[in-house]
Formats: structure tokens, C-alpha cells, sequence
């Protein structure tokens, strides 16, 4: 079966940063837009960051304010996203998913755009 988990996720201070992984298996995602998403509890899920196959992006939400990076490494079918100068607002379980029909940033920020996710990875951020 499709796979993508996540890593990285823990407890860190305000200011501190998170390098949080995803890696798929069974299948290759050439192709694929992939994206972060996060959701806290009693939210919906929001939109983070997302990066194309081989050009475009990545794009980011606006509440991230040069804070976040994300990557992805074809080759190992993984990707990232590194987070500095986190605030407790960032507390959320952070999701990855991805998607071959994704064809604009409009389309890449919304959750319905993608097929596969992961089951994600808790990151809480509190003194």
C-alpha cells in the first residue's frame, strides 16, 4: 500500500526548531505536488506549505513569515520541512500529503486537493 509517514514531530520551547520528515513508500511520487498541512485540536486542518514535482514553489501560508522551509528529495522519495522560531500557535499534529492532479498553489492549499496522507506527527511547542 501507499505509505507516507512522518517524523520529527516533539516537544520543544518557544523559538526552538523542529526538522520534521516524510517519507513515502510504495510507490515513487514522480510528479507529485506535496504538502504540509497541520491541524490543533478543535481546528480544521490548515494549510502550511507545498512544493511541486521539479520547478515552482515551494509556497508557503502567510503565517509563516520566512519562519518554515520546505524541501523534497526526489530521489529518496522524501521530503521536509524545517521549522524555526516556533510559537505555541505552531503546536498542531503536522500532516504531509500528496497529489499528482494538483496543477496550482490556488488548488495546492486546500486539503481536498490530495489523495495520500499521512497519519501525522504531534509537535507542541510551550515553555
Amino acid at each position: 500500500q501507499v505509505q507516507l509517514v512522518e517524523s520529527g514531530g516533539g516537544s520543544v520551547q518557544p523559538g526552538g526548531s523542529l526538522r520534521l520528515s516524510c517519507k513515502a513508500s510504495g510507490r515513487t511520487f514522480s510528479g507529485y505536488t506535496m504538502a504540509w498541512f497541520r491541524q490543533a485540536p478543535g481546528k480544521e486542518r490548515e494549510f502550511v506549505a507545498a512544493i511541486g514535482w521539479s520547478s515552482g514553489g515551494p509556497y508557503y501560508a502567510d503565517f509563516i513569515a520566512g519562519r518554515f522551509t520546505m524541501s523534497r528529495d526526489n530521489g529518496k522519495n522524501t521530503m521536509s520541512l524545517q521549522m524555526n522560531s516556533l510559537k505555541p500557535e505552531d503546536t498542531a499534529v503536522y500532516y504531509c500529503a500528496a497529489d499528482r492532479r494538483v496543477a496550482t498553489w490556488a488548488i495546492a492549499r486546500m486539503p481536498g486537493s490530495y489523495s495520500y496522507w499521512g497519519q501525522g506527527t504531534q509537535v507542541t511547542v510551550s515553555s
